[in-house]
């Protein structure tokens, strides 16, 4: 099991710790913690390392680091907080900025220069450590990590992992040694802006194991004391940070009255985090004196709680609709989505894999549909198989490797422009 180290700090192998002189071959695997699905992907990918030692072209003795990229920055910002402030009125310009159609690295103006001003100290990490890849979550990562090769004249394949389905054009796009993506429609989006078809592989969003192993409901129910004679209901309300949920709390707040008409039904607050609001929901929930409904405390083994569930609510964030699939959860995306949410909307509700509600007036009748007729949450689940590779980690580290193994020679660049096509999905 890995660990996140802070700047300046690494995991230790095996063999380093016993004290063995031979050098550590280095992989690098690099996040931003703007919202938790970066994070959660880049741990999914150490997790599957840590898994696969000595195995698939991972060395026994290979060292995990973890890292996020603000840790590195010479300016320091809370990227949770400056995510959050795309939640309110400035939504839609977060909605045109994500869907942008140019591309490239820092679109082309400069990257390196600004590795040099804002992260000397990731440069250094890579000059220290020349590791033998480096994986990349988010995209200010990814933009660092080539920025650190051309300085250093290192080698060292970059491979990128969006963690939505679909691909915004901040992306180092010629720069990016592999494109690990979800589906052949991101494909679409990379290939008119010059990636060649030998950097993009179709792997899926990597996620925490687990989620393939599919126990039986009824022992996951006992595990989380939920009853064996109704719908579970899962309504994941949470987050380390609330303002992305406000409006969704909202609109959850405004179903309350109405759940109690739903006999069949048992609704499982996940309030994650947020202590506050978990005290909240049980204070509302006594007064209102409703019975088929119960407030979680922040659970650990998300997978075996979803397979507990028969469906879930909640917004549509590209790690968690990912672990939903994988899960073999049917889900009903909630509230109005922008940016990387909006790209995972269409997608899901497009191949029939979820359904969509932008009001809590929507979601009790999206709730009464599937009650009265849960034939559509057999055909949600046979939808979402599209989607489903729970092994997208695993997929992930073997084609690393092999990059890691390859020859490469990327020549340096002070500034360089093309022009690609308007991407297929791009409005």
């Amino acid at each position: 099991m890995t660990t996140e180290p802070k700047a300046g700090t690494h995991m230790q192998s095996s063999d380093s710790l016993s004290g063995s002189a031979a050098p550590e071959p280095v992989i690098t695997i690099v996040h931003a913690s703007v919202g938790s699905g970066h994070k959660a992907a880049a741990n999914a990918v150490a997790e599957a390392v840590e898994r696969m030692r000595g195995t698939d072209g991972v060395p026994q003795n290979i060292r995990i680091d973890v890292l996020d990229i603000l840790d590195y920055g010479r300016i320091k910002f809370d990227g949770n907080k400056t995510a959050a402030a795309f939640t309110g009125a400035t939504r839609p310009i977060y909605d045109i900025t994500w869907r942008y159609t140019l591309t490239g690295r820092l679109l082309w103006g400069g990257g390196t220069a600004w590795s040099r001003v804002m992260f000397p100290a990731f440069t250094e990490y890579v000059r220290t450590h020349n590791p033998i890849a480096l994986i990349c979550t988010h995209i200010t990562a990814a933009n660092v990590a080539v920025g650190a090769r051309m300085i250093t004249g290192q080698d060292y394949p970059v491979v990128c992992i969006p963690t939505d389905y679909e691909i915004e054009g901040w992306w180092p796009h010629l720069d990016t040694d592999l494109f690990c993506v979800a589906t052949e429609f991101m494909a679409e989006t990379l290939r008119p802006r010059k990636v060649r078809e030998s950097n993009i592989l179709i792997t899926g969003i990597p996620v925490r194991g687990g989620f393939e192993f599919c126990e039986s409901k009824e022992e996951s129910r006992k595990r989380f004391g939920l009853p064996l004679d109704k719908k579970i209901v899962l309504i994941m309300a949470g987050a380390s940070l609330p303002q992305p949920y406000v409006r969704f709390r909202a609109a959850i707040e405004q179903t309350l009255p109405y759940l109690r008409s739903f006999d069949d039904m048992h609704f499982a607050f996940l309030p994650g985090k947020d202590k506050d609001y978990a005290e909240k929901l049980k204070r509302t929930f006594s007064g209102m004196k409703l019975e088929n409904v119960c407030v979680l405390d922040y659970v650990e083994d998300m997978a075996s709680l979803m397979h507990a569930s028969d469906v879930a609510v909640l917004k549509s964030g590209g790690l968690a609709v990912t672990e939903c699939i994988c899960a073999r959860l049917p889900m009903i995306l909630l509230g109005k989505s922008y940016g990387q949410e909006k790209a995972n909307t269409v997608m899901f509700t497009g191949i029939g894999a979820s359904m969509h509600a932008t009001t809590a007036r929507e979601l009790i009748i999206t709730l009464k549909h599937l009650d009265n007729n849960p034939a559509s949450l057999d055909a949600m689940l046979i939808n979402g198989d599209t989607l489903r590779k729970p092994h997208a980690a695993e997929d992930i580290v073997r084609a690393t490797m092999r990059r890691a193994q390859e020859p490469c020679k990327h020549r340096r660049r002070l500034i360089k422009f093309y022009i690609g096509g308007k991407p297929a999905h791009i409005r």
